[in-house]
C-alpha cells in the first residue's frame, strides 16, 4: 500500500504539472490523487480557471481535504450556492463547479478523484506552458 509524508510527495505531480512546482505535491494512488497544497500568501484562482478554458471558468474536480494552516474559500459563480469557507483544523468537501480562493498562506491535504483532477490540471498546464518565464 502506498504511503508518504506530505512534503515528500512528488512536486508538480511527479513532473506531470511542472508549472505547479513544489506548491502542489501529488501522486496518484489507485483512482485517487493525493495532494499537498501550499501557498505563500493569498491566491485567487478565478482568472487561472478562465484562461485555462475550464467550462464555465470553474474547477471541474471535487475536492475532499483537510486544512492544516490557512483558509480556503470556495465560490460557486452563477449559482445560488453560498460561498463556503474552510479554515485551519477543518475537513472540507468542495463539489465540482467552484473557484478556489486561498485567503492567506495555506497548507492543505487534498484527496481528489484522479481523472477529474488530471483533466483540470492538464488544462491549466497547457496554458502555463505558453507563458514565458
Amino acid at each position: 500500500m502506498p504511503h508518504s509524508k506530505l512534503d515528500q510527495l512528488p512536486a508538480g505531480g511527479g513532473g506531470r504539472w511542472p508549472a505547479c512546482g513544489a506548491g502542489f505535491r501529488s501522486e496518484q494512488w489507485g483512482d485517487m490523487e493525493i495532494g499537498y497544497t501550499t501557498t505563500v500568501g493569498a491566491r485567487d484562482c478565478t482568472e487561472l480557471y478562465k484562461v485555462a478554458g475550464l467550462p464555465g471558468g470553474v474547477c471541474q474536480c471535487p475536492h475532499y481535504g483537510y486544512i492544516f494552516t490557512g483558509t480556503i474559500r470556495a465560490t460557486y459563480p452563477n449559482t445560488d450556492v453560498p460561498d463556503e469557507v474552510a479554515t485551519a483544523g477543518e475537513a472540507y468537501f468542495f463539489p465540482a463547479g467552484h473557484i478556489l480562493i486561498y485567503e492567506e498562506t495555506t497548507e492543505a491535504l487534498e484527496l481528489n478523484p484522479a481523472f477529474a483532477l488530471q483533466q483540470t490540471m492538464d488544462a491549466i498546464e497547457r496554458v502555463a506552458s505558453r507563458i514565458p518565464r
